[in-house]
């Protein structure tokens, strides 16, 4: 199958394009899935100036006509989700029940913004000085870049997209190579939503050329980025030079803390789910897993047992429980760092395997490293793949300090049965969501996402918070 950009308004043809991205599946590698033909700058410029042609009707529609649109794309997305679910697992790697719930989690993010666009308030103020009155409201920014990874190749565009149609943006989105059928199929139910031709444009392209031109072009007014923390560092010195207004959200190292205390089942649930479903692939995982001495042993036994009880295998037969590594790059990566965690004094407890299965794919078993301290490379950057290190503390104020000793700052997690530690967690925890006695990674749509330190940058996603980035607040004076 052919996936191609969409721009104002039009299909482009496969001729219209300059390179051809074969969409493999990871858990069978002969499986084909289509190839996504890549555009060059011409096309991106194409897609800005549609964007700007088709935002000043967009941000003047009315509230109803933004419902209306987002209600009956969030409608076909869930009436689609076992279809849509199943193409998202196939390309992307993850299995098909978390497939199917990602897909249902961006039908409902288009819902909940269907909801806002009837939702926005403004406020009408006395002045300190007699008979005049004051308008604030927000306004639409304009043109808006939205640039998603390959990891949530469905919920993360949704989360983009839907909050800058809903507060009447025109949106130039650029999807990740790795996921293209799933960007397509979201884009081709956004064709026919009743969206006015270029206000959303879908360009499949090199992120080198879409990056500078959404930088460059004086047409686009802000940019959201989620994806590494090399490219968010270089978006943030682009935009910050031209002050353009910038969302980011990138890597995370995050902790959970596991103490005495803790209810063991429910301790190794939270680090299993937190750290290897989905293959480790979110940004959200509980990498690091911090526990106390009294329950170390006990833990790091029933965690090993828990993780060799896990079918790894092709992501939509049915019983898997951890799908294959993303691409052949990821999977050497991921094994690389197994490798460096052991010669850096870790201990292998289990895993750490590249796996073969009845079809040839991107297979990894879960890792479990132990012995290891902060300053070592498994505690310090970002693997992004089924492995997870121990750290070994003494006591609670141990566990907090290593928490935080990490330049990120997304999620943080704490098992114990002291409401006054779990408090005091959530006090002093570095970073942007914190969960107790729940594993790190799992979310709701309807409240802000987003971390500190170098996780994220610029307000928040999702949920009502969204409208701090895909609106300015403007203040009006009236006399009387």
């Amino acid at each position: 199958m052919d996936f191609n950009s969409f721009i104002g308004g039009e299909w482009l043809a496969t001729a219209q394009a300059t390179f051809a991205q074969p969409n493999i599946n990871p858990s069978d590698t002969s499986d084909l899935i289509g190839h996504a033909h890549h555009v060059g700058v011409g096309a991106v410029d194409q897609a800005i100036n549609a964007a700007a042609a088709a935002a000043p009707a967009w941000a003047r529609s009315t509230p109803q006509q933004r419902f209306d649109v987002l209600d009956q794309i969030g409608s076909e997305i869930l009436a689609r989700r076992e279809e849509l679910g199943r193409l998202l697992s196939r390309e992307e790697g993850k299995t098909l029940p978390e497939g199917i719930g990602e897909v249902t989690r961006a039908g409902h993010i288009f819902k909940f913004f269907a909801g806002e666009a009837l939702r926005q308030a403004g406020e009408l103020l006395a002045s300190v000085r007699p008979g005049i009155e004051i308008d604030v409201r927000r306004e639409p920014v304009g043109v808006v870049g939205l640039i998603a990874p390959w990891n949530f190749p469905i919920a993360i565009p949704a989360w983009k997209i839907a909050p800058a149609l809903a507060y009447g943006n025109a949106v130039v989105f650029k999807p990740a190579d790795l996921v293209p059928g799933s960007s397509w199929a979201l884009a081709e139910i956004i064709s026919r939503s009743g969206l006015p031709a270029g206000v959303f444009n879908l360009v499949f392209a090199r992120g080198s050329v879409v990056g500078p031109r959404l930088v460059d072009s004086p047409l686009v007014n802000a940019i959201s980025f989620t994806g590494s923390v090399a490219t968010g560092r270089g978006l943030a010195a682009a935009c910050g030079a031209k002050l353009k207004k910038l969302q980011l959200e990138m890597g995370g190292k995050n902790p959970l803390v596991v103490l005495d205390d803790a209810d063991l089942g429910l301790a190794v649930n939270a680090a299993v789910q937190g750290a290897f479903y989905s293959t480790g692939q979110r940004c959200t995982a509980s990498s690091r897993l911090i526990v106390t001495e009294g329950i170390h042993d006990r833990f790091v036994n029933a965690c090993g047992e828990a993780l060799a009880a896990l079918k790894v295998g092709h992501a939509l037969e049915a019983g898997t429980q951890i799908g294959p590594v993303v691409d052949a790059t990821q999977l050497e990566l991921d094994l690389a760092y197994v490798a460096i965690a052991q010669d850096q004094g870790g201990r292998l407890v289990c895993g750490g395997e590249r796996l073969q299965r009845t079809s040839q794919g991107f297979y990894m078993s879960p890792a479990l490293i132990t012995d290891t301290s902060p300053e070592m490379r498994i505690n310090r950057e970002e693997v992004f793949g089924p492995v997870a290190s121990v750290c070994r503390v003494k006591d609670y104020e141990a566990a907090l300090a290593m928490a935080n000793d990490t330049e990120f700052g997304l999620a943080a997690g704490i098992c114990t049965n002291s409401l006054k530690l779990a408090n005091h967690f959530k006090a002093n925890a570095q970073a942007g969501m914190v969960m107790v006695n729940l594993p790190t990674a799992g979310v709701d749509y309807h409240v802000p996402f987003g971390g500190r330190k170098g996780s994220s940058f610029g307000s928040r996603e999702q949920g009502r918070y969204a409208a701090e980035f895909y609106t300015a607040v403007k203040t009006s004076y009236v006399s009387a």
